[in-house]
């Protein structure tokens, strides 16, 4: 016998001792136990406490110094951990970005003349909702009429004299070419009058647009010249809604007309699935990003200039496999996941070299390396090594 089976025997033959020493303690004492009263049941269970942690220790002892002279008898310990089975699912990936709503209908109310003029009076109010058409502003137009008060009496005038001048020629009297002269200045009189009549009408301010006035920023005895640089009225329809915003140059190829794309509104608490209407074909080198947008429905809870969280599909897989992203690990070989497998009847841990595609959340796509079935250790993955023994706590 070695010194190995030495020390083992002598492991043995304490348990056996302790054994034979508990069964004759019971057996001794089993006639004054049925009779005995409850102190002394005690007293004997005390007695074989005693005796149980003596056993332990010696064993626990006797182990200690086989192993400190021979390592390999130190039994493994089984790590827990947790698995979830590899099932295909579709994958899809989308670009995180900002934007803002805006309306296919907004009007800048400008005068016809592009000069404006003095206001005399409003008529509508921040907050109106106004008819295409509708009188927004009356404009200073006491010039205008008192030109057209003039031309008016010249055209009588005129009027009076091509009478005459008829009378004359119907008695031939005059000459044609007189006649004619006084036809010419009646109609040029006449064509005076149309024009300060539609100059006139220009003091008028209408909408062109029906719509929301979400901005009136005028006021009685102020110019109003249309606003170039701030709008003094501008009327939103709000019936023809969009979303726009800037997509990085670097997804120029995969986002274009017709890309799904889905927009949040959090203000508004609502989410609407949309299409790519318009993406711009210019890169705009300040922020080397193109312009996108996408339409919304009509809503009476959106407002222009709502910020928007866009989320623009840009990749898609059906029946991919994916990992969770903590999962995955790296060493100097490349990417691995841990798996659990079964080896010689026993669960052990299993290093599974990947390789990744896409990444959207907390998922990755895995292009190879894993298949269905597989058992990913989804906890308890850190410090695992290849070939451990592990138990699982199935999700």
């Amino acid at each position: 016998m070695n010194f190995k089976d030495n020390y083992m025997q002598k492991i043995v033959n304490i348990v056996l001792f302790g054994s034979a020493l508990f069964l004759a303690s019971c057996g001794a004492k089993s006639d004054a136990a049925k009779g005995g009263d409850l102190a002394a049941k005690k007293a004997q269970l005390e007695e074989l406490k005693k005796q149980q942690i003596e056993l332990g220790t010696k064993i626990a002892a006797l182990e200690a110094e086989i192993v400190k002279l021979d390592p390999s008898l130190k039994p493994e310990k089984t790590k827990l951990v947790s698995v979830s089975a590899v099932k295909p699912e579709n994958f899809i990936h989308y670009i995180d970005l900002q934007g803002t709503v805006d309306a296919e209908d907004i009007s800048y109310v400008a005068p016809r003349n592009g000069q404006g003029g003095l206001v005399k009076a409003i008529h509508v109010k921040q907050g109106d909702y106004v008819k295409k058409g509708q009188l927004l502003l009356k404009l200073d137009d006491a010039v205008y009429l008192k030109n057209l008060q003039q031309a008016q009496t010249q055209l009588k005038y005129a009027e009076d004299l091509y009478r005459r001048q008829k009378n004359l020629w119907d008695q031939q009297i005059g000459t044609e070419l007189q006649l004619i002269q006084a036809q010419q200045n009646v109609d040029q009189i006449n064509d005076q009058i149309a024009t300060l009549k539609e100059q006139w009408s220009m003091t008028n301010v209408y909408a062109d647009v029906s719509g929301i006035a979400d901005q009136v920023n005028i006021k009685v005895g102020e110019l109003f010249n249309g606003g170039t640089l701030t709008p003094q009225i501008r009327i939103v329809n709000n019936s023809r809604l969009k979303v726009t915003t800037q997509v990085p140059e670097r997804y120029a190829e995969s986002v274009k007309h017709g890309s799904k794309i889905i927009i949040n509104l959090p203000d508004a608490g609502k989410t609407f699935n949309s299409t790519v209407s318009i993406s711009g074909k210019l890169i705009d080198p300040n922020n080397r990003s193109f312009y996108v947008e996408a339409k919304l429905p009509a809503d009476k809870d959106l407002r222009p200039n709502q910020i928007a969280l866009v989320k623009i599909q840009d990749y898609a897989a059906n029946n991919a496999i994916t990992a969770s992203v903590n999962t995955l690990q790296t060493d100097e070989k490349g990417k691995f996941i841990m798996v659990a497998a079964t080896e010689n009847g026993k669960l052990v841990a299993k290093k599974k070299p990947v390789e990744i595609g896409q990444l959207y959340g907390d998922k990755i796509e895995i292009k190879s390396g894993l298949q269905t079935g597989d058992q990913v250790i989804t906890e308890g993955f850190q410090g695992v090594y290849d070939g451990q023994l592990i138990t699982t706590s199935a999700q």
